[in-house]
């Protein structure tokens, strides 16, 4: 037995026989010391009881000092590459916070190096990656959470039981939305040489090659172009797709149709800051006739006081629902006056879903917000853009997912990598 396998044994055995409390430290390191990483979840995991990060890692050198010194200063270890990272087997558990093209391999890699995996959303930057992540954690029977951390949150799991129970009535649609006003928009800066403290070939990773643009990395830029990111579609709407999958009691649609483009501005951005998309799911537990999912994003107005939400419709009643609460709107009847609406405002646990993982870690239960799951609400949004970019609605089947009878769209399941980087289970 290996050094790692035997260290393993023991703790799991340990944890196993006597359950573990607030004293048994849980190592953590960090793979991403990006803003993300650095200012929420270095202090939120520093707050929860029996956890200590030991090691952080970047390929952005700035961003690596900076990890480092707010997760414990010299005491903590500090890599420029995960992988090295990985072969420290002091850790137990790693947080993977970089871009979402970076997010497959290092989850991969931590589950072959015996740790457990914190995993930001979304799961990879296309579908087919997810399979291996699956696979991979599955094989090393790693404990692997994923960062929709609304699942964790008392009054998300009020309202999915709200939803499931039928008080609604028949849904027949579900809306979403992100709003923000991100007016005049990022410009289009011409490409140029990257900073001298980020190792650029690295960062690119295994994506196709694409030279620097200040506008790919910074100013939470890596989420608008293909390189690292699928627009709010992805990065925000896994998190309301999440928890519409988890009350409908589907994982995934029958069609989906897209329409958007840069309608309130123009920049260099690679996917569109106006967005529309429409997911036709079939019949389920809870609507059994089936239902449509009305995604809208745009960037170019707010407006709306709840500018990221979802809306559940029913016969009987809808259900607004956002991170500050929910709300049941009862629905008017002819010659009736409608009961006043039911409002439950959020517990204020958006922290909670830190405090779970280290509970799956412990007890070696494996997460409601797992990688099938994550794996579900990312790609309907990567759904979503598959439409956009052929162009035309698409019909996905959920078994061999793939899109059917189109290899165009078909071929944007899985982005091609770059050499040397592979993936592998």
């Amino acid at each position: 037995m290996s050094d790692t396998s035997r260290r393993h044994f023991l703790i799991t055995a340990g944890w196993g026989a006597a359950g573990a409390g607030p004293n048994d430290t849980i190592n953590l390191a960090l793979i991403g010391c990006g803003a993300r990483g650095r200012s929420l979840l270095i202090p939120y995991f520093q707050k929860q009881p029996g956890a200590r990060f030991v090691a952080v890692c970047d390929v952005n050198s700035k961003h690596l000092a900076d990890g480092r010194a707010r997760a414990g200063g010299e005491r903590v270890a500090a890599y420029h590459d995960y992988r090295k990272l990985l072969e420290d087997k002091s850790i137990d558990a790693v947080i993977i916070a970089t871009n979402q093209h970076w997010h497959v391999l290092p989850a991969i890699a931590a589950c072959q190096a015996g740790k457990d995996v914190y995993l930001e959303k979304p799961v990879g930057n296309s579908i087919g990656e997810a399979r291996f992540a699956i696979a991979a954690a599955r094989k090393y029977n790693r404990i692997v959470q994923i960062g929709t951390q609304q699942r964790s949150q008392e009054h998300y799991q009020r309202a999915v039981e709200v939803v499931r129970s039928g008080k609604l009535g028949e849904i027949s649609e579900v809306k979403v939305w992100d709003y923000e006003n991100q007016a005049p928009g990022a410009g289009s800066p011409p490409d140029c040489a990257p900073p001298p403290e980020l190792d650029w070939d690295f960062y690119v990773g295994p994506a196709p090659w694409r030279a620097y643009n200040p506008n790919v990395y910074y100013n939470y830029g890596y989420d608008w172009y293909k390189l690292s990111g699928g627009g709010h579609q992805v990065a925000w709407g896994v998190h309301h797709f999440d928890i519409v999958l988890w009350a409908m009691g589907v994982e995934w649609p029958r069609t989906v149709s897209a329409m958007g483009g840069n309608y309130a501005f123009q920049d260099n951005h690679d996917w569109p800051n106006t967005f529309s998309a429409t997911a036709e799911f079939g019949p389920g537990p809870v609507a059994r006739n089936g239902f449509l999912l009305q995604y809208t994003m745009r960037v170019g107005c707010k407006r709306e006081a709840r500018s990221h939400g979802k809306c559940f419709l029913g016969s009987q009643a809808s259900m607004l629902l956002d991170r500050a609460g929910y709300t049941i709107l009862p629905e008017p009847r002819c010659g009736q006056k409608p009961d006043p609406p039911e409002e439950v405002a959020t517990a204020k646990d958006d922290n909670r879903a830190f405090e779970v993982f280290l509970e799956n870690v412990r007890q070696r239960k494996q997460p409601a917000a797992n990688l099938e799951t994550g794996h579900a609400a990312s790609g309907l949004g990567h759904l979503m853009n598959i439409s956009w970019q052929a162009g035309r609605g698409i019909r996905w089947d959920a078994a061999k997912e793939q899109v059917v009878e189109d290899p165009q769209a078909n071929a944007l399941v899985m982005k091609p990598y770059r050499a040397p980087w592979k993936l592998t289970a």
